[in-house]
């Protein structure tokens, strides 16, 4: 039976993280313990910001920094640019902490093999906070399952002791079939 209620997904997400977690737990001990060399995490690409750049440019840089980082699984760097109190609000519509988002990134459980702006990004800046808007393309693989697809990126960024951070990130999938998308909304017992 299909859960319309958009958190199967996220507890999916939450059970397997917390194992992958454990996992790699030992994955490190085990090494260090028999003198072996774990292998280096991938390099995240750096969008860095032309000196003189705009406060909208630097944002927009950091941005894409943060998307290399969480396609090459650079949970370091891509923590760094997120506050403590994160949230994102994926498709599914359940929301996930930080701690969540970033354990299952780093557990594989969410793997971005692509997460790129197919537009501009859009900045609206009001003092110590920002929004950005852009439309995306996703292919990842959550939970065991590979989606493809488009869809629009909206966040809020705030600067807190100078820098920016992002605080709230929240997902709109576009359909690839829209009337397969209008069934898998339908209510429960819908014919």
């Amino acid at each position: 039976m299909r859960d319309h209620g958009g958190n199967a997904m996220n507890t999916k997400i939450q059970a397997l993280t917390a194992g992958a977690l454990a996992a790699i737990a030992a994955s490190v001990a085990i090494p260090a313990l028999t003198g072996a060399q774990a292998s280096p995490a991938r390099p995240a690409h750096a969008a860095h910001p032309r000196p003189g750049a705009s406060q909208a440019d630097q944002l927009r840089a950091l941005e894409r920094t943060r998307l290399h980082a969480l396609v090459d699984a650079d949970t370091a760097t891509a923590g760094k640019l997120m506050a403590d109190d994160f949230q994102a609000v994926p498709p599914s519509g359940a929301p996930l902490a930080r701690k969540d988002y970033l354990g299952a990134v780093a557990a594989g459980v969410i793997d971005y093999l692509v997460f790129a702006p197919v537009s501009r990004i859009a900045v609206r800046r009001s003092g110590d906070s920002a929004g950005l808007r852009y439309k995306v393309s996703f292919d990842l693989v959550a939970g065991g399952t590979r989606v493809t697809h488009k869809g629009w990126i909206t966040e809020l960024w705030e600067r807190r002791d100078g820098r920016w951070q992002i605080v709230w990130e929240q997902a709109t999938a576009i359909p690839n079939n829209f009337d397969l998308f209008l069934r898998s909304i339908e209510p429960p017992g819908h014919p």
